[in-house]
Formats: structure tokens, sequence, C-alpha cells
């Protein structure tokens, strides 16, 4: 069964979407933009606050379900300059120093609010409720 998940602690969705939907085992995030989850606001002052903003978004909804960032499966970058990704990379990899997930990185024109960076997840339960 299909459960939305919602956290005060995360960005509001900006349309018609949940922050991630719970099914069996998994739990699937929608792609996070570095927007102040309190403010609403966008400016950051660069690629790697950009990239800490979205980690932290990411983690407000993970703990929202008594998960962490061990238990991401999968994860999608969306990088508007892949000349950024060794700047995301750095930060993003401070997440995930051991058993890192899947991952893949695509280049696109254009995000939300003009941000730099998007990421979804993808993560597992340990075990079904």
């Amino acid at each position: 069964m299909k459960k939305c998940i919602q956290t005060e602690k995360a960005p509001k969705a900006i349309g018609p979407y949940s922050q991630a939907v719970r099914f069996n085992t998994f739990l699937f995030l929608s792609g996070q933009i570095p927007i102040d989850p309190f403010t609403g606001l966008y400016n950051p002052s660069s690629i790697e606050e950009e990239t800490e903003i979205v980690m932290k978004n990411i983690g407000a909804i993970l703990s929202n379900v008594g998960l962490s960032y061990e238990d991401i499966v999968k994860t999608t970058l969306y990088i508007v300059n892949m000349n950024d990704f060794a700047s995301v990379n750095e930060v993003y990899g401070k997440y995930f120093e051991n058993n890192p997930p899947a991952r893949s990185c695509v280049a696109v024109n254009k995000l939300p609010k003009n941000c730099k960076v998007e990421i979804e997840a993808i993560a597992a339960f340990p075990h079904s409720e």
C-alpha cells in the first residue's frame, strides 16, 4: 500500500507531488532542491552550499520515517553545469563514506527556482512494518 510522507523539516512540495512515498519496504524521495524548509527561500552562495542544503533536506525526510543516509540504495543527481560535478561530488561524498548507494548523474538545462543541483533518492527500510 502506498503512503505519502510529509515533514515540516523539508521544503513543501511546489506542485502536485509528495516529498516522499513509501511503498512496501521502499521510500521514494522526490527530487530535493536547495530551498530552506523554514523560509521557503532559495539563496545559497555556492554549488557546495546548494548541495549541502539538498542533502540536509533529504536527511530530514529520511529521519521523519526512521531512516538515515545508510538506508539509501539509489540516487539520481541533476546538475545544470557539469563543471560543478567535482564540487557536488565532494559534498555528496561526505554523506556516503561507507557503502555508497548506486547513482546516476545527469546534466540538465534548467531546474526549478533556477537551482544548480537537484537530488532524488530511493531508500529501503530494513524490514517491513
